[in-house]
């Protein structure tokens, strides 16, 4: 029984540790806003903008199968982040694929990495 609490426990742990989200304040945090106020951008914007923060997360626990649904979950968790340092904006820089290593699961996480913006600055 202490076996199967031991392995409970572990696969707890790793499904904690694989959502995590770090970043690296560059700039100053604002008041937290709404992740619906965040805006994604695939290139620099066309009007000025201040650099926040460095984000990168990844899809890892989102029990996301698809690649579709792997970019919704990493992109969900930026807009939130993001949010949390009051930045109305989110500067992708990559996405990848990493494989998890099980056979025949198409499992994996997408990893990202981005840019925290307060655009209009």
């Amino acid at each position: 029984m202490s076996n199967l609490k031991s392995a409970t426990l572990i696969l707890v742990a790793l499904a904690l540790t694989a959502c995590a989200t770090s970043h690296v304040m560059i700039g100053q945090a604002r008041p937290p806003i709404s992740p619906e106020e965040v805006q994604v951008y695939t290139r620099p914007p066309n009007m000025p903008y201040e650099e926040i923060a460095r984000l990168q997360t990844s899809s890892g626990g989102s029990f996301s199968f698809t690649a579709q649904s792997k970019t919704d979950a990493v992109i969900k968790r930026l807009k939130t982040e993001a949010a949390k340092l009051g930045a109305n904006g989110v500067l992708l820089e990559g996405i990848g694929d990493q494989p998890s290593g099980s056979i025949g699961t198409g499992g994996g996480t997408s990893r990202t990495r981005a840019a925290v913006l307060s655009v209009g600055a």
